[in-house]
């Protein structure tokens, strides 16, 4: 099976957060797209890796994926070496996205620009055809993405690019609330976090509705680039 786009994430729900109205936006109109989570988010401190894995399934649901995979990668302790390159380097090729998002160039969680590197070497080396990886006990062809993007987290980055998603928001924000224990339950007797305020859960809305306010429109999530953007026409602008 070949993705359009492979959105690629540290820990299950960094992708929701980000940018899953712009999946769900390309979702409905045919587009084939998969999340590939490196860590399970077992040091998370609500919940569990269990839950999350489950937590994830039911996130993928509610985005219409056409794969979602978990290369189980040590929470925090994770690496850009060759050996973790090796292993996106074989779902990139197996799937042959055009397009891959990334975790955030500088964020506050360590996990998100080491992520972030990590990724997009791994698109760039899978591209390099002297580079062998088996799948099945198959050779794999090169390939390397056209575009890769790097999404938006807890920080308030610039955006080199915003996509629109009004009408793609309600669907953002069930896929977030996917992720039960993560998110603001005022009956929860888990400990509190920075990501479990009701504030904290209200700001998926209100940020994407202040960056779509900056373009325009109702509600957009917001990217930064390797390389300038292009367009065919300025008319292409909103």
């Amino acid at each position: 099976m070949k993705l359009d786009i492979l959105a690629i994430g540290a820990h299950p729900d960094d992708v929701e957060l980000s940018c899953a109205g712009t999946l769900a936006k390309e979702v409905a109109i045919g587009k084939k797209v998969g999340i590939l989570d490196l860590t399970r988010g077992e040091l998370g401190t609500r919940g569990s890796a269990e839950i999350r894995d489950q937590e994830a399934k039911d996130a993928a649901e509610v985005l219409g994926l056409a794969m979602r995979k978990n290369l189980g990668f040590s929470d925090a302790f994770f690496v850009n070496n060759t050996a973790h390159q090796l292993e996106i380097i074989k779902v990139i090729r197996k799937y042959r996205p055009e397009v891959v998002f990334c975790n955030a160039v500088d964020d506050r969680h360590i996990d998100h620009p080491k992520g972030s590197q990590l990724a997009s070497d791994a698109c760039f080396l899978s591209g390099l055809r002297k580079i062998e990886t088996y799948c099945d006990e198959n050779k794999q062809k090169a390939w390397r993405p056209k575009f890769v993007y790097h999404y938006i987290q807890w920080k308030d980055l610039q955006p080199d690019v915003a996509v629109d998603i009004s009408g793609f928001i309600d669907k953002k924000v069930e896929a977030v609330k996917a992720y039960r224990s993560q998110f603001f339950d005022p009956d929860s007797k888990e400990p509190t976090t920075p990501i479990s305020s009701g504030n904290f859960l209200d700001s998926v809305t209100y940020r994407a509705r202040n960056l779509g306010r900056l373009i325009g429109t109702e509600y957009a999530e917001g990217f930064t680039v390797e390389r300038c953007p292009a367009v065919d026409s300025i008319f292409d602008l909103i």
